[in-house]
């Protein structure tokens, strides 16, 4: 069958079994809003849920498959160690929501020990990724309910009406917990409760603290996919928006604030001048910068904190064998 936007457009995409695709991604007005308030502001800042068109969502794929990028393997393989475990405590015939999808290996490697699990709704702000991950569960599990919904998760969504007897579970690996404040994840937590709903289950992908030079390598790799990534985001700004950055006047810097706890992504103009949004002309200084992106950094009990104020136990927490990542399995408070 077809998948259907909420517009009614019919897309000439086959699917092997029944997918729901609700379409709630940001319009123009909104993205060229929020890049306007990002770049007029001091520090300038961008939004980094739009590193993920088409092009940036392969690159971070590549960069996941990098040496120095610890973050996948290390959670990869951590999951698979422990998903028999994790099948046991979230038991038969669970909903399952990931927040974030890609090309999601990771939710395939939890689907696979799950007891009869009854349904999945994947989401996520690219669309391409986002139809071949449904696609492609839906062939692999030919017996779960699957749902598509494009949105920015990160503001509040809706799943479509879910089917199971079990566990609503929220899925959130890869560290992206990490790329937002503290204050934000507390919000954001509250709001996957609204999700999962009274004793629902939220198994989450956190980067735990760790020596400052593994933190540089990762986002300062040597192939210069990080950087292509970062620099991606004027590419599209300059096609989605018609923004006048010039590509070669910008480059990619990563810095690791331990004061914070935090890995910065920037862009650093290389001289003076100037790049037209629409009707505004936006100077930079030499050596000025665009804010991208945070990769916040957690100790186990200072996660577990910002958990409980938004309203979960913290039931179980593994990490890798050098206690570079963690997942936590969290409970709502009833």
């Amino acid at each position: 069958m077809y998948l259907r936007l909420n517009d009614g457009l019919i897309m000439n995409y086959e699917i092997s079994k029944t997918a729901a695709l609700e379409d709630r991604r940001p319009d123009f007005d909104k993205m060229m809003s929020e890049v306007r308030e990002g770049l007029l502001a001091t520090p300038k800042t961008l939004p980094c849920k739009y590193f993920y068109d088409e092009k940036g969502s392969d690159l971070f794929q590549q960069i996941c498959d990098l040496p120095e990028y610890y973050l996948t393997r290390t959670e990869t393989s951590l999951l698979t160690s422990i998903a028999s475990e994790i099948a046991e405590l979230i038991g038969p015939g669970s909903q399952m929501i990931e927040y974030g999808t890609g090309s999601s290996k990771k939710m395939r490697i939890v689907l696979s020990a799950l007891i009869e699990p009854e349904s999945f709704t994947a989401v996520d702000i690219s669309e391409k990724h986002l139809l071949t991950a449904t696609k492609a569960l839906s062939r692999a599990f030919p017996h779960l309910k699957v749902h598509a919904v494009t949105a920015d998760f990160a503001k509040p969504f809706t799943v479509p009406a879910m089917t199971g007897t079990g566990l609503r579970v929220g899925f959130f690996p890869g560290s992206t917990i990490g790329n937002v404040t503290h204050e934000e994840v507390i919000e954001f937590l509250k709001g996957t409760r609204k999700i999962v709903g009274p004793m629902g289950v939220m198994l989450i992908g956190v980067d735990l603290k760790k020596d400052v030079r593994i933190l540089r390598a990762a986002y300062n790799d040597s192939q210069g996919l990080t950087a292509a990534f970062n620099m991606n985001l004027l590419a599209r700004l300059n096609r989605d928006l018609g923004t006048t950055f010039n590509l070669t006047q910008f480059s990619h810097d990563a810095v690791y604030d331990a004061e914070l706890g935090r890995v910065e992504m920037h862009l650093v103009s290389h001289t003076e001048q100037t790049v037209t949004l629409g009707r505004d002309v936006i100077f930079f200084r030499k050596g000025e910068t665009i804010h991208t992106e945070n990769s916040y950094k957690y100790g186990q009990n200072q996660f577990k904190a910002l958990s409980a104020r938004a309203g979960y136990k913290s039931l179980m927490v593994w990490t890798d064998p050098n206690a570079c990542f963690g997942i936590f399995f969290l409970q709502a408070e009833a």
